[in-house]
């Protein structure tokens, strides 16, 4: 029987049920239409894996305290922030089944939420003196930053190779979820070592994270994201990159052509999807998450047992056992 988000949520039920409630006050405004818009994103909120990588490595290195629902609002706060700026970027209508914030309330309205949520962050660090905190998660955001803008670059050229790939995907998803396992260390006062390995921990997670979401284009799981979206929007995923380096060179040719002039067309994605899963490409992505999924493992066991670092295992692996 696979484990649910609450099973493993169990050694955190508590503060995670009192960040919501912390979160919902750092949230408010006095300006009615802000207020009206942060209460929407309260409730349309996911299912909370950040802030449980927050809690659940503060609680494998120390004492969970203030500091550390700060650092988790830190963390959703600036993660909040890039999914309302992403949508506008995107021309997104909708996240996670809901309308977005540009889709209600136009682009204009959206910027300036994520600017207004970016600087409640940036208030809460600097009105508490969480300076540690704050350079982790400012360092996550740049990386958030430069992730986009380089997937963007090579986009256009569709030349990626796995070093590329990997390096968009660390910065694009891992960095965030490595900033929160090392805020999670450094809200408990270890040393930088700790918070290093916290850190590296994370980046691991969240490349399997990525992997994981890649292969759910190919159709690997039941999955509300439609079948070839990241090749509709000519985006280079392991399984693909893969695929492509072992074609010869006009059938290499014939896919970039797809996917850079036909990739509108339902039957044509279809193409590049046959292509991708008869050259081996979802075995080899699937082996290589499976890689970084034992070597994150690995360094958790360097970490003293507890029932935190058990459920902190079993959210590594139900990050890869989802369905969505």
């Amino acid at each position: 029987m696979s484990l649910t988000v609450a099973d493993i949520q169990a050694p955190i039920a508590v503060e995670m049920e009192l960040f919501e409630q912390k979160f919902r006050g750092l949230m408010k405004s006095d300006v009615m239409l802000l207020d009206q818009i942060t209460k929407y994103i309260v409730k349309r909120k996911g299912k909370q894996l950040r802030p449980m990588f927050v809690f659940l490595m503060a609680g494998v290195c120390g004492q969970i305290n203030e500091s550390t629902y700060r650092g988790a609002s830190l963390i959703e706060l600036c993660h909040t922030a890039s999914l309302v700026h992403d949508d506008v970027v995107d021309e997104s209508n909708y996240r996670r089944g809901f309308f977005s914030i540009n889709a209600l309330w136009k682009n204009k309205v959206a910027v300036l939420v994520g600017d207004y949520l970016l600087t409640r962050g940036l208030f809460l660090a600097v009105d508490n003196n969480e300076h540690d905190l704050l350079r982790i998660v400012t360092m996550a955001v740049r990386e958030l930053s430069e992730g986009e803008l380089l997937q963007i670059e090579k986009a256009r050229r569709l030349d990626i190779t796995e070093a590329v790939y990997y390096e968009i995907i660390r910065q694009k998803t891992a960095s965030l979820i490595a900033a929160c396992c090392a805020v999670g260390a450094q809200s408990v006062g270890v040393d930088k070592d700790m918070v290093e390995k916290a850190r590296v921990f994370g980046e691991k997670v969240g490349i399997a994270f990525q992997i994981k979401d890649d292969l759910f284009d190919y159709g690997t799981a039941e999955v509300g994201k439609p079948l070839g979206i990241d090749i509709k929007e000519k985006k280079m995923t392991l399984p693909l990159i893969y695929a492509l380096n072992k074609a010869g060179f006009l059938e290499k040719r014939r896919i970039i052509n797809i996917i850079k002039n036909e990739s509108e067309k339902p039957k044509k994605v279809d193409e590049v999807i046959t292509f991708v899963k008869n050259s081996g490409g979802i075995e080899y992505a699937t082996q290589a998450m499976n890689q970084y999924v034992a070597e994150a493992k690995a360094l958790l066991n360097a970490f003293p047992d507890s029932t935190y670092r058990q459920s902190l295992y079993q959210l590594v692996q139900y990050t890869i056992d989802r369905s969505k």
